[in-house]
């Protein structure tokens, strides 16, 4: 787990080193929790967000896109329940004066038995060696089993307070958390406050003058937008029932203890749709979802054993089902999408809170009735962290040496291909300006002269540039250049005709969405 810190803290460096994440407001110190994306994490996220809405509304002939205001009319979200229960369960050591989330202390506390179990499994494989048997081992070692049976009961206890009858048993909460003997990680003391529930909505105003200012909130979701446009889009587009609606925008949640980068944030951006199904057809539909999505994850090619679904046990008020896709991130599986099967309580709530008839009338049934809905909602945030965490690679070479090198889709990559010429003079730097001002139209490029190409190349594997390509005397005579490939660095001599053909097949947006058939 260590090691896995350490590889997370590098990662961190590397984003502000080549320019794909700064500290926001950095000059001034910086403000917690905010981060900016620099030129090449602007890249990598503006094309993570085309690879999501090109699959979603191009592929997909019964979706279409929506941009949403960020300012929304204050009931909206008394409909939602956001006012009333959008709350996280906080705890501070009075020692360190440090506060905390509750169900983290106690999902981590889940998470350090699994560990340890987990450890137990690698001492025995490295005192059986070939004749270990961990199936076995798994099922029948007594430190195992115990370390487990303590597990289930604290995750049993721990639903059992996050279910309670009028909401999460905060005082249950804080029970567990001095049984299980969970200390501060800053003083290391167990002197705890008692938990209590904090909004995570930001306010402010809106209106000329203080005294007629009405309060208005930040959105925390981008969904509301989506369902309050419900019948603008139905209507205008003449949408037929099953049919969604996709949105990529900014949120805002004024989280206590944000931490692990950019994992989570107080400003964050969203990839919603909002897929609306006849009712009693929402389970099939989800179903449907969840193998879409994941089909849409493992086409990046991070392998299938870095993903996993973890169903909800606890429904939030408005789901019948829910699942979280989580990602293998330095600090363990994490959830990086939401998939829920939401029934029809957003759209019912704001007909009731509005005033207005929200229905759909269904010609095949002659009827008219409140849809049901299928939300799929990914993090752009941590998606680009997955993408980052699992590319990232320190690689040992022959004679000694190593090179870090992102190994990022290259249809994600910021930049596509680099144009070294050999060196500056006779006539090199205009030919390699020739071939970027050809193809800059087509994928993005960038021009490098200083240092030896070997330098060259070892800055733009660390950005993640999947080709280069090298001017030199010999492409005076026959107009070829030599193409080198980020991940094996192989070299071949090609013709600058032959560019475009080779690269522009392997970083455009539908090369990735062509695995998904």
């Amino acid at each position: 787990m260590a090691q896995q810190e350490d590889i997370f803290k590098k990662v961190i460096s590397h984003c502000k080193e080549y320019g794909f994440v700064f500290p926001s407001s950095e000059i001034y110190d910086g403000l917690g929790a905010v981060y900016d994306y620099g030129q090449n994490g602007v890249e990598l996220k503006n094309n993570i967000k085309q690879y999501w809405w090109q699959y979603m509304v191009n592929v997909h002939e019964n979706i279409v896109g929506i941009d949403s205001a960020i300012f929304m009319h204050p009931t909206i979200w008394k409909a939602s329940g956001h006012v009333d229960a959008f709350n996280d369960p906080l705890i501070d050591n009075r020692d360190s004066k440090k506060r905390y989330r509750a169900d983290v202390l106690i999902e981590d506390q889940i998470a350090k038995y699994e560990d340890k179990v987990e450890k137990e499994v690698e001492k025995a494989r490295k005192r059986f060696k070939e004749n270990f048997d961990e199936a076995q081992y798994r099922a029948t070692s007594p430190k195992v089993l115990e370390i487990l049976e303590k597990r289930d009961a604290l995750h049993k206890r721990y639903q059992e307070v996050m279910n309670a009858e009028g909401g999460i048993d905060l005082d249950g909460m804080k029970q567990i958390i001095l049984d299980e003997e969970i200390v501060c990680p800053i003083s290391g003391t167990r002197n705890w406050t008692d938990v209590r529930q904090f909004n995570l909505m930001f306010k402010t105003e809106m209106g000329a003058a203080a005294e007629g200012a009405s309060t208005i909130y930040l959105r925390p979701e981008t969904a509301q937008g989506i369902f309050v446009n419900y019948l603008n889009v139905q209507k205008t587009g003449r949408m037929k029932i099953p049919f969604g609606i996709a949105q990529i925008g900014k949120a805002f949640r004024n989280e206590i203890v944000a931490r692990q980068f950019i994992f989570r944030m107080r400003e964050f951006e969203q990839m919603e749709m909002q897929f609306f199904v006849k009712p009693g057809t929402e389970l099939q539909w989800f179903q449907t979802w969840k193998e879409r999505r994941m089909a849409w994850h493992q086409a990046l090619g991070f392998g299938a054993e870095n993903y996993r679904f973890h169903d909800h046990d606890k429904l939030a008020h408005y789901a019948n089902a829910a699942t979280d896709v989580e990602f293998h991130m330095p600090f363990g599986f994490k959830e990086v999408e939401g998939i829920h099967s939401r029934t029809n309580f957003d759209l019912s709530q704001h007909a009731k809170f509005s005033g207005k008839k929200i229905e759909y009338f269904d010609p095949e049934e002659n009827k008219s009735y409140t849809p049901y809905v299928i939300e799929t909602s990914i993090g752009v945030d941590r998606m680009f962290l997955s993408i980052i965490c699992h590319s990232y690679e320190e690689e040992q070479l022959e004679g000694g040496q190593t090179r870090t090198v992102m190994h990022l889709p290259a249809a994600l990559a910021p930049v596509k291909l680099a144009v070294f010429p050999l060196t500056k003079k006779d006539g090199l730097p205009e030919k390699a300006r020739e071939i970027i001002d050809d193809l800059k139209f087509h994928f993005n490029c960038q021009y490098e002269e200083k240092d030896q190409i070997g330098k060259r190349y070892r800055r733009q594997d660390a950005i993640g540039t999947p080709f280069c390509v090298t001017v030199d005397n010999q492409t005076l005579e026959d107009n070829t250049v030599t193409l080198r490939y980020r991940d094996t660095m192989e070299q071949k001599r090609v013709a600058i005709s032959e560019l475009r053909g080779i690269i522009e097949d392997q970083v455009s947006i539908p090369s990735l969405l062509k695995n998904l058939k």
